[in-house]
């Protein structure tokens, strides 16, 4: 599995350093967020992150028609957006196609505060939409090609399934998950927005990403993705000191990434307890080291991440503290999809 990941991080990187796709950060990340451990399940996770960025993106572009001038309107359905999307991650059968479609619904909501003109905007939005399909495609055909053949499932009686959760509309612990996390998310919007240090907007992703059913299972999340962005963000450090001022082709970049990626894919295909670590180790690496097309030592990169993570944690678990607890009690099944 850390072969298929370095392959297809390769790869991705050649192609965006060669045509210079923006946010290369994001297409050499997409190659970790959607490789499983075998064929069928990395598939599935490729098509539902297809159909949840071109549904949000989608969306976003419509609701902007509305939304564009009006903050009054955008930031309410940012929260609505992430509310939804948690609150359907958990009644849904198909809950990651859910979350998928609110977290990318909000988060490009949330990108007219950067933008000059709705001409840039929706080049924006487009280019968002290449920079995550294209490193799902090259990602699924890697581990069609190379993954050891999925077992054959035995034989066993059908059941018919149904698209919602038994006590989807009954139990209030679903609703109050997504206003725990809608509120979570929105206060870190409304921090970095009020401080004009929108570099932090990580608090906001992270809120949303390390958020699981019980408080418990939350903190652990939130300590793994602390110490990975911690480890990822150190080797970006020495990356940038030590070797990209002396970098000159895209080869360089290879080995470089290649070996960030190589360290990053071993924990990440490990042990359940450690693996989400071992995403936020290459998400913070890619962050540091792709900051051009043109070798780059800005370090203001790495402190913004690790603050707005730090932030994003610090807030979640109040929020997840104080308001409607909820204890253990099957948070395990919704890490595995997260």
């Amino acid at each position: 599995m850390t072969l298929r990941l370095v392959l297809g991080v390769v790869v991705v990187t050649i192609i965006s350093m060669a045509l210079q796709t923006p946010l290369t950060w994001i297409s050499a990340y997409m190659v970790f967020f959607v490789a499983k451990e075998n064929r069928v399940i990395t598939t599935l996770t490729g098509i539902g992150l297809f159909l949840g960025a071109t549904i949000g993106i989608a969306m976003s572009l419509f609701f902007y028609r509305y939304t564009f001038d009006y903050p009054e309107l955008r930031i309410p359905g940012m929260a609505a957006s992430v509310f939804a999307g948690m609150f359907f991650s958990r009644v849904f059968a198909i809950g990651p196609l859910a979350f998928a479609i609110g977290y990318v619904l909000a988060v490009t909501q949330s990108m007219a505060e950067s933008v000059r003109n709705t001409d840039e905007l929706v080049r924006g939005l487009l280019w968002l939409w290449v920079l995550i399909v294209f490193p799902v495609a090259i990602t699924v055909i890697i581990n069609q090609t190379l993954s050891p053949t999925d077992p054959k499932p035995s034989a066993s009686a059908k059941t018919k399934k149904s698209l919602f959760v038994p006590d989807a509309f009954t139990n209030p612990n679903y609703v109050r998950f997504g206003l725990k996390v809608a509120l979570a998310a929105m206060s870190c919007y409304i921090m970095y927005m009020a401080l004009d240090w929108p570099g932090i907007r990580t608090a906001f992703i992270t809120c949303c990403f390390i958020a699981l059913e019980s408080t418990e299972a939350t903190m652990r999340k939130a300590r793994l993705r602390l110490a990975g962005c911690a480890i990822g963000g150190l080797l970006g450090f020495l990356a940038i000191l030590y070797l990209v001022p002396c970098m000159e082709t895209i080869v360089s970049l290879v080995l470089l990434t290649a070996a960030g990626a190589a360290l990053a894919g071993w924990v990440a295909a490990g042990s359940p307890r450690i693996a989400y670590a071992g995403l936020q180790i290459a998400l913070a690496f890619f962050m540091c080291i792709f900051q051009g097309f043109a070798p780059d030592t800005h370090f203001a990169t790495i402190r913004n991440r690790v603050v707005g993570i730090v932030l994003g944690i610090l807030v979640s678990a109040v929020v997840f503290q104080y308001l409607w607890p909820e204890r253990e009690a099957g948070g395990e099944r919704r890490a595995a999809n997260s």
